[in-house]
């Protein structure tokens, strides 16, 4: 595979599958809110090590302002999902709690069209649509 947005999208994909099933196993015997939390800072101290690394790391000092803002209000929301996510896990099945969670792709592509302008074509639409009842079906039991 080349080095394309869809690469990045399907690795992303395998590894989201694959912190399902790890968090799942993971939250047993724990608070999910503690499981979340460490689960953060081993993501922080790996991304970290990763852009020193990399030789990637920047100042935030040196972001725009509207950056800085953003990435704050998308760290609280990925904070938030996590919170809730790790919750669901605990409670509920892994099977029942990731389809839901992918609705996520429905409320992007809805948020997309109300706030960033971006118009998905009639296909898209239909695929976007049958996610929508991909997740009402595996998210219902009989």
């Amino acid at each position: 595979m080349t080095n394309t947005w869809v690469h990045w999208a399907l690795l992303s994909a395998g590894f989201a599958a694959l912190t399902a099933i790890f968090a799942k196993v993971g939250v047993q015997g724990v608070d999910s809110d503690v499981a979340t939390f460490i689960r953060t800072v081993i993501v922080l101290l790996v991304l970290g090590a990763f852009l020193v690394a990399t030789r990637k790391w920047q100042l935030p000092s040196e972001l725009s302002a509207k950056t800085g803002i953003f990435l704050v209000l998308s760290a609280l929301a990925t904070g938030a999902s996590w919170v809730c996510y790790f919750r669901a896990l605990q409670i509920g099945n892994a099977s029942q709690v990731a389809p839901i969670d992918k609705l996520s792709v429905v409320l992007v592509a809805a948020f997309a069209f109300a706030f960033l302008g971006e118009r998905p074509s009639a296909r898209e639409w239909i695929g976007i649509l049958m996610v929508a009842g991909g997740v009402v079906t595996m998210s219902w039991r009989a």
